[in-house]
């Protein structure tokens, strides 16, 4: 049997700061859910794309990935979408919903097993993102209502502690490190019945900087990154 497996998305997706690949390119957590999928799932092989590209915005990934997809015919589909959104000056949450929504229906109604994914509230790793608080939480609850009317699978990192951990981050507290898409590729397993739950649990608890070398790091952070 064979699986036909399309990644859309962006920066999360395509898997910057994970470990650099021969070919320049990084692994990603969706690299790394292709490459387990046959032995968890008995499959003679998977045919894999992944068709994210770092800075797009939801309308783009549905103007310019979105047809590539469809175009695979593939089995299983997953779409993350709406942080490079919700960074932007302005925001139009009912805008960014229809788009996700005619994705995910397109998709669905091609047959495809479609994932999406609910971020997490970002006031729990940093009170500067955490401005953007409202937004994520209301891109979110229309995420979760897409995922239950059109039967997806969902990735839903809202609340859960293991992504508190500075370890799964990159320096710039907003893109994954090696081990935060290692998390979601567990968490994407799971979600599709391929694995447990354990993914959401924390790990070993980080040796935490005093305060003085944590200001110091969110000054760093301030002139590097935000």
């Amino acid at each position: 049997m064979i699986t036909r497996f399309v990644a859309l998305g962006d920066s999360f997706t395509e898997g910057l700061d994970d470990e650099p690949r021969s070919d320049g390119r990084h692994r990603g957590w969706a690299d790394r859910v292709a490459e387990q999928l046959p032995c968890r799932q008995r499959l003679e092989s998977v045919q894999y794309a992944n068709l994210a590209i770092r800075g797009r915005l939801t309308r783009q990934v549905v103007d310019e990935q979105l047809p590539a997809a469809l175009a695979l015919q593939p089995d299983m589909a997953s779409i993350a979408v709406g942080v490079n959104d919700v960074l932007r000056p302005t925001f139009d949450l009912d805008a960014r919903a229809s788009d996700l929504e005619y994705a995910v229906r397109a998709l669905r109604a091609q047959g495809a097993r479609v994932t999406v994914f609910a971020f997490g509230d970002p006031t729990r790793r940093s009170a500067v993102l955490g401005s953007i608080t409202g937004r994520v939480r209301s891109l979110r609850s229309a995420t979760v209502a897409i995922a239950q009317a059109y039967g997806c699978s969902l990735v839903d990192f809202w609340g859960v502690a293991r992504f508190d951990d500075e370890r799964l981050w990159s320096p710039d507290r907003l893109h994954l490190s090696c081990q935060g898409h290692a998390v979601t590729a567990q968490a994407v397993l799971a979600a599709w019945g391929l694995g447990d739950h354990s993914w959401r649990s924390p790990g070993s608890d980080p040796q935490r900087a005093g305060w003085v070398r944590r200001r110091g790091a969110d000054v760093a952070w301030l002139r590097g990154h935000a």
